[in-house]
């Protein structure tokens, strides 16, 4: 017994068959089928994809890490044995420093400037320092007068400058 019912679709004119529309639902099931097992698939390359990005992301911060930790030991390395260096520095050669900086400043900021030599006839070399010299520097290093102007002189109760004399000015 085949059932052969007709059916009537909103087309006006087309009719089906129980049979036919079955086939077609078959048929539509089947490409759904296939979309949903090709998403699948799409679906389960891209969480692969996405493992092994992370993965990837994990590595490279670990290297990352790895390497600034590794750095900051050379660093720290390098500032030890700066420090241990300058334990045995002494103070001429510390003073032939300055100079020779001194003078490598003075010549590339001035190149032609001529350098005359001292009064007291000393000559300066490339290493030598200032503080070699006889009366170049009226102070010891560490009681060198305040500038005058950077620290000013504070004023009196009447709003006037005081100088260290005494002398109002």
């Amino acid at each position: 017994m085949c059932f052969q019912a007709p059916l009537v679709s909103g087309h006006a004119g087309v009719k089906f068959t129980v049979l036919e529309t079955l086939d077609h639902i078959k048929e539509e099931f089947q490409l759904f089928q296939a979309q949903y097992h090709s998403l699948k698939l799409e679906c389960e390359k891209l969480a692969s994809e996405k493992t092994e990005m992370h993965r990837h992301y994990i590595m490279y911060y670990e290297m990352s890490y790895g390497l600034n930790i590794e750095m900051q030991k050379q660093h720290q390395h390098q500032v030890a044995q700066a420090v241990e260096r300058s334990k045995h520095v002494s103070m001429a050669e510390l003073n032939a420093i300055i100079g020779q900086q001194q003078f490598q400043h003075l010549s590339h900021h001035a190149p032609g400037f001529p350098l005359t030599p001292h009064p007291s006839g000393l000559t300066l070399g490339v290493g030598a320092s200032l503080m070699a010299l006889p009366g170049a520097f009226p102070f010891p290093p560490h009681l060198v007068p305040k500038d005058d102007l950077t620290h000013p002189e504070p004023l009196d109760s009447r709003g006037e400058w005081e100088s260290i004399s005494g002398f109002n000015l």
